[in-house]
């Protein structure tokens, strides 16, 4: 039986003080949630949005639900009163979704914006010039009811570390760009979500404030 308390434990030990462990709990049942809460865990990060509105009412309302997974428009009205942050805007189509669905409940949520520096095309995001123009053009001015809090990015799913590092250096050097050029005196542009539970070590080095770790806390998913 895979003992989650012990295994959270083990990593908080391990993260330097400002970074946060973000549960990923997809496929797991909410006993397993609930064992992870007992441990002191309060943040979980769900990739579906029906695991996630499911799973939260049956849950204390003191656990801050991330979402992690690719965001459809449509469904981002049925997230909105559960999440509190949305770690995957990987559009702008999104982002003004998330903003009226925020504004309509009047709500402010937290955002990440993902960037796709892996070299699988199957991963979504922002393409950093992509990001850069977009910034640039001003569209992430007026959205009053989003926080845009940092960056979010996956690596390539290789066993190749240095690619990983250089992936993971690469998400920070653009952070601290795009924070210097357009967020600069905005204190809550300051969070950096990468890593998973191969590869979180790395993410850490490289300037994670948040990493996103699932079988390394509950074990093999439960589908």
């Amino acid at each position: 039986m895979t003992n989650i308390a012990d295994n959270i434990r083990r990593i908080e030990q391990q993260l330097p003080q400002g970074v946060r462990l973000v549960a990923v709990s997809k496929y797991h049942p909410v006993e397993m949630l609930r064992q992870a809460y007992e441990a002191g865990q309060r943040v979980f990060g769900e990739n579906h949005v029906q695991e996630l509105v499911a799973k939260a009412p049956q849950l204390p309302s003191d656990i801050q639900w991330h979402m992690i997974g690719h965001l459809q428009t449509n469904k981002v009205r049925a997230l909105m009163p559960h999440v509190s942050m949305i770690q995957s805007i990987d559009s702008i189509k999104l982002l003004r979704t998330v903003e009226k669905e925020a504004a309509r409940i009047g709500r402010t949520v937290d955002v990440l914006l993902q960037l796709h520096v892996a070299q699988e095309t199957t991963k979504t995001g922002f393409a950093v010039p992509e990001l850069q123009e977009a910034l640039s053009m001003g569209e992430f001015d007026n959205i009053p009811h989003v926080r845009v809090r940092g960056l979010m990015a996956m690596a390539t799913n290789t066993d190749d570390q240095a690619q990983i590092e250089r992936e993971f250096q690469h998400v920070k050097d653009t952070f601290g760009i795009i924070r210097q050029k357009y967020y600069i005196g905005r204190d809550e542009f300051d969070q950096i979500s990468m890593g998973m539970s191969d590869d979180w070590p790395l993410a850490v080095k490289h300037g994670a404030t948040l990493v996103r770790v699932g079988s390394a806390i509950f074990g093999p998913r439960q589908y």
